[in-house]
């Protein structure tokens, strides 16, 4: 479960547990979406955010749809797997594609997934991940993080891999590490920020090993990481409630959710009329 949040007296990170912040001496209260810190499981399940449940449930939606039209359509997909033509139909990444005008399949592909185990591993991560990145940045920050991570992803997958078919939230979640990182080497030198710095350099190097298996696009992974990595350097910690930062960060997070809902729409006419 994550134990980290920051003070908001003097923006230091403090812990959960803390009622009165180490650093500045101010008392300080669990906001009203961290109250409820019960384990679930026993904590073998972390808590995760509002908005990563949201994404969470957005992905699962979208692999239920791609297996019930793989089965009806007879494309020869089942519950385990939709077959390749669906995930393609639905949205996937592939270059030629996106080079005709189907710009919208640089972010529909990170809401897409290729079998049953894909989508089970990068939601068990999303919802850990994700809660952590909320909680450090907040709502509006981690949504422009996710999104630009889910587009320079599927660009750099696009340009190194055009023909290959891709989809996934994992090229969104690498940016979710890279985020990470960048707020540990922002604040490198402070027992905080080594401590995330050092943890999340370890996870990097794990899943950047784990992106050299054979059908893995490597590309999309790295090309998150970096997004990710650049969006949290810029991003820093929340400021203070309404200072103009504040307001620029959730409308840039409004545009996100208004261009990501576009692209379904986009994504939905043109499904309607490649179905007739």
């Amino acid at each position: 479960m994550e134990t980290r949040r920051m003070c908001p007296h003097c923006r230091a990170f403090i812990t959960t547990g803390d009622r009165v912040c180490p650093y500045c001496n101010e008392p300080v209260a669990p906001k009203r979406s961290e109250r409820p810190q019960g384990a679930i499981l026993g904590g073998l399940i972390p808590h995760a955010g509002y908005l990563t449940v949201i994404i969470l449930l957005i992905n699962s939606g979208m692999y239920l749809a791609t297996v019930l039209y793989s089965n009806n359509s007879g494309g020869g997909g089942n519950f385990m797997t939709p077959d390749g033509r669906t995930v393609l139909i639905f949205g996937a990444k592939r270059a030629d594609l996106i080079a005709l005008g189907q710009w919208w399949r640089l972010i529909m592909a990170g809401y897409l997934h290729l079998g049953i185990i894909h989508i089970l591993m990068n939601m068990w991560v999303l919802f850990d991940l994700g809660a952590q990145v909320e909680q450090i940045y907040g709502g509006a920050r981690m949504l422009v993080i996710y999104f630009v991570a889910n587009i320079v992803g599927f660009y750099a997958s696009a340009f190194f891999y055009p023909y290959v078919v891709s989809a996934g939230a994992s090229a969104a979640l690498f940016g979710l590490v890279g985020a990470m990182l960048a707020i540990g080497i922002r604040y490198r030198g402070s027992p905080a920020g080594d401590m995330i710095r050092s943890v999340y350099m370890r996870y990097m190097v794990y899943l950047i090993l784990f992106s050299f298996i054979p059908g893995v696009d490597l590309a999309a992974h790295i090309g998150g990481l970096v997004g990710g990595f650049g969006i949290g350097y810029i991003a820093d910690r929340p400021q203070h409630p309404g200072s103009w930062i504040e307001r620029f960060w959730h409308i840039a997070a409004g545009c996100a959710i208004a261009i990501t809902g576009y692209s379904f729409l986009k994504w939905y006419l043109w499904f309607k009329t490649f179905s007739q």
